[in-house]
């Protein structure tokens, strides 16, 4: 006999945590993380896992409905699970986001958190990715509503976003609001056109079918790229829907094909073949133009990615004489911006093909004071580095969510820049590094700036100067 899960009555919400979950805590101190509330929430919770130091769970029933929430506009919202924060009033998000970065910063960094700035709002917060991924799939998520309505269920395919937790189950979706609305067209028109002409949707597990994903990107000067990309060499078919794509929708900068014939669904290892127009959109920052093709790596919310590198430069106080490091440069998005402002910069980045676009993007801009060089840089900055390119008079870093390696910490405090600015999307990580740096580094502000909302995602800019001895 199954044994009976423990319900937690009556527990107020008081905060956001990861993926989506809601934070409180019992009358006797213990942490909860439960599914299914907003802040402010009073509810009941199932137990399902315990752990020494806190227990997850479930909302089983709201006894009262926080003064916070409001309504979803996403007809998808609580099926989709990509904007798990729709239901809760956009002030209230940026309030819980920065006790997250301030919590961070204190508990793990050791530091005051008085030095955490207000998060930095995003003033459009819908529509305001500029990439989106979209998965077919021969296996439609099934919503509990519908199994349990009685009726004959359709288990045609579905076009849409993975259901999170269910690597082979898609969600279809009809509308999103994270994309301009062209997207949506887009999405809808090829999946009528496939389904009405018979191209079978990809199977995970069987590895069959052959429409298997498309990416949809599109820039603040209007251009659209289309990756359209198919699990066989089909050519009939292929041709057949990439001209009807064409003819349909002449507003497409760059119409791109892939076939996928591995077990994963990674293209960065694939030939893309352009069908018609650009193999590249192009995008604005500023004064410099990024040239993005279908493996570029480039911020996903473009207008508030002008806020953060606008936020970092401020925090660098370049002058005309610096020579600046941009670690885990990407496509050399920030280096290239701060160009004009600085003597010279020197970008590393692990990604060879990010590397390449930061090449052309320097020659198309034609900025001369920019260097990049791919590679970890936990193994290309070293002292031969240093001698080759001097020492820097600012750093600027900006690493992946598991933040800097331990051996680049202990260059940065061996070669003692002056300023440092710490970029991070993990307030986390940034903490620990940041304690890290505290040796020699005084943090003297940090500024959480929101680019994705509606997700418990919060990027956050630190300014560190070195110690007077």
């Amino acid at each position: 006999m199954a044994k009976k899960k423990k319900i937690i009555t009556d527990l107020l919400l008081t905060g956001i945590a990861d993926k989506g979950k809601c934070i409180g805590r019992t009358i006797d101190g213990q942490v909860i993380f439960a599914d299914g509330g907003v802040p402010g929430d009073i509810v009941d919770v199932m137990v399902l896992k315990k752990k020494k130091s806190y227990s997850e769970g479930v909302v089983t029933e709201i006894k009262h409905l926080s003064a916070e929430r409001v309504s979803a506009p996403c007809i998808h919202f609580g099926i989709c699970g990509g904007c798990k924060w729709q239901h809760l009033d956009y002030a209230a998000q940026l309030k819980y986001k920065w006790q997250i970065v301030k919590d961070a910063i204190s508990r793990i960094g050791k530091i005051n958190q008085d030095i955490v700035l207000p998060v930095i709002g995003c003033e459009h917060n819908y529509h305001y990715r500029n990439k989106l991924e979209y998965s077919f799939s021969s296996r439609r998520w099934i919503t509990q509503e519908e199994a349990d309505s009685g009726e004959e269920i359709d288990h045609t395919g579905a076009l849409g976003f993975h259901k999170s937790g269910f690597f082979d189950k898609v969600v279809p979706i009809n509308e999103c609001l994270l994309q301009e609305n062209l997207t949506n067209e887009i999405r809808n028109f090829i999946r009528d056109f496939t389904v009405e002409h018979g191209y079978p949707y990809y199977d995970l597990k069987d590895r069959t079918g052959l429409m298997r994903n498309m990416i949809v990107r599109n820039t603040t000067l209007g251009e659209w790229m289309v990756n359209i990309v198919f699990a066989k060499n089909e050519w009939d078919k292929i041709d057949f829907l990439m001209q009807t794509v064409k003819d349909r929708f002449p507003q497409i900068t760059s119409l791109n094909y892939t076939v996928n014939t591995k077990a994963n669904d990674t293209i960065f290892d694939q030939e893309i073949i352009t069908y018609h127009g650009r193999p590249y959109i192009i995008e604005q920052l500023g004064d410099v133009q990024y040239r993005i093709g279908t493996k570029s790596f480039f911020q996903t919310n473009t207008l508030q990615a002008k806020v953060l590198f606008d936020v970092a430069v401020e925090f660098a106080e370049l002058t005309a004489t610096d020579n600046v490091y941009d670690l885990y440069t990407g496509l050399g998005s920030i280096a290239l911006y701060i160009a004009s402002k600085v003597k010279h910069v020197t970008g590393i980045e692990e990604v060879p093909e990010a590397i390449a676009d930061a090449n052309i993007n320097q020659e198309v801009n034609g900025i001369k004071n920019t260097y990049f060089y791919a590679g970890d840089v936990s193994g290309l900055l070293n002292e031969d580095f240093v001698e080759r390119h001097g020492k820097p008079d600012i750093i600027i870093t900006d690493p992946p969510r598991q933040g800097m390696h331990e051996n680049v910490v202990k260059m940065l405090l061996r070669l003692e820049a002056p300023r440092l600015v710490y970029i991070s999307c993990n307030p986390s990580t940034q903490a620990r590094d940041l304690a890290l740096l505290n040796e020699k580094y005084e943090v003297v502000k940090v500024q959480p700036v929101d680019m994705f909302p509606h997700t418990h995602h919060i990027e956050s800019v630190a300014q560190l100067k070195l110690r007077k001895t």
